[in-house]
């Protein structure tokens, strides 16, 4: 098969997969003369850097043959899908050749299991040590990794890898026995505890190098090997939305969790999307595409506004995030008595809690509010959404006149009616 013919299909085999984050890599910048890429900037994949700059990767799988037969996978053995495979050199030199057309910064590979999970991690492995040693590659590289694959696999592989991810698959464990049965929960989470431990090491032993460096001894002291760094933009995971019956308070407890046991960077989630030939245990629609967005805005608020998974989606209320409004002003309306906020006397992280307010907002509200007492016109310089922010807070000349349920109605009527969310193509 041509090579072109091979990148048309595993390109497009490797859409599903939506864990291809690159913040918190190691520096490794090729300005200073040697080497070749930079990994610099804030995003791989179609994110954006903070100077608007758009950066993406090679994002392929090495290979859409696989012995498992996942339900949900359109790669599944029984699928009849083309089929192809890259060679390890043909990678390597893809790589380097869209990143000479300045067509990409990084790598993104995945795989299909072939032969068995070690055989598979040593190729995926094997790509990114050829990049990194023998062409001094510095641009960025993701792989996804192999949970039944061996230990010392890991090893190498996040001696390579900027970051490693590991797919949960489902939010439960009964829902990926049904779906997936060659696949093990405990074993998935076995790796992930590997990976975590050994990015916990490397980071101990950097701080502790960087310790040293800084002491000051009379006497010189021999040069010490500096620490091999390990995935230092940590371990990610998918959970794929809709295709069994969980409902979104088990997906967001289960994201916490994951969080708390193994430090992950970032929990993606993924619409279930129909494939043909679908087996009867998969449902025949995909979930609103809203919803996968309500998830995101969901995890952003336990990450970085101190918000509970209970408390965005409580089980007794259904267990279901609203659709027409995001999941902070859901929650704001769903407890009158918590507002309206002083903006002048109450904690960061009530304030962080007002509808319309982000994590930047209220941190310049803290500082202006040490030096003078705010009013309404200060949040209108901080550019915040005033329609969102006003019915939930006081400030000197401003106080909410309405009476709670006027100021849900206001609050609902200060949400953007948008169009209908399209699902943007990657490739």
């Amino acid at each position: 098969m041509e090579l072109n013919s091979k990148l048309a299909i595993l390109a497009d085999a490797a859409k599903y997969d939506a864990s291809c984050a690159s913040s918190g890599g190691t520096r490794r910048d090729s300005t200073q003369g040697r080497g070749l890429g930079s990994n610099e900037g804030m995003g791989i994949c179609h994110s954006y850097a903070p100077d608007g700059r758009c950066i993406s990767l090679l994002k392929i799988l090495l290979t859409n043959y696989c012995r498992f037969d996942c339900l949900y996978c359109v790669n599944r053995a029984s699928s009849d899908v083309p089929r192809a495979r890259f060679t390890i050199d043909e990678v390597v030199q893809l790589t380097l050749d869209f990143y000479r057309r300045n067509c990409i910064e990084g790598l993104f590979l995945s795989s299909g299991i072939i032969r068995s999970p070690d055989y598979t991690m040593e190729q995926v492995v094997e790509v990114a040590r050829r990049l990194r040693e023998e062409h001094d590659f510095r641009g960025y590289i993701h792989l996804k990794t192999i949970p039944d694959a061996a230990p010392e696999l890991l090893q190498r592989a996040g001696r390579h890898a900027d970051r490693l991810s590991i797919n949960i698959e489902l939010p439960t464990e009964s829902g990926l026995t049904a779906l997936a049965p060659e696949k093990n929960a405990m074993s998935i989470k076995r790796s992930m505890a590997r990976v975590r431990m050994q990015i916990d090491e490397a980071r101990a032993q950097q701080q502790e190098a960087q310790a040293q460096a800084m002491t000051f001894l009379p006497r010189a002291r021999p040069a010490r090997a500096r620490p091999e760094p390990f995935a230092a933009a940590g371990q990610s995971t998918q959970m794929i939305v809709g295709a069994d019956g969980a409902d979104d308070a088990t997906i967001l407890s289960t994201s916490a969790t994951l969080y708390g046991a193994y430090r992950l960077k970032r929990v993606y989630y993924s619409a279930f999307s129909p494939i043909p030939d679908a087996a009867s245990a998969l449902p025949p629609q995909a979930p609103p595409l809203q919803r996968e967005h309500r998830l995101y805005q969901a995890d952003w608020l336990m990450r970085f506004y101190g918000f509970g998974a209970e408390e965005i989606a409580p089980p007794t209320g259904g267990g279901m995030l609203r659709l027409d409004v995001d999941p902070k002003l859901a929650w704001a309306l769903a407890h009158p008595e918590r507002f309206p906020v002083d903006i002048n006397r109450a904690p960061r992280e009530l304030l962080l809690r007002v509808p319309g307010l982000g994590v930047k907002a209220v941190d310049r509200l803290l500082l202006a509010r040490r030096v003078r007492r705010l009013r309404a016109d200060d949040l209108q310089r901080l550019h915040v959404p005033l329609r969102k922010v006003l019915p939930f807070t006081v400030a000197d000349g401003h106080r909410p006149s309405r009476a709670p349920a006027a100021t849900a109605a206001t609050a609902r009527a200060a949400v953007p009616r948008a169009a209908p969310p399209v699902q943007a193509a990657l490739f």
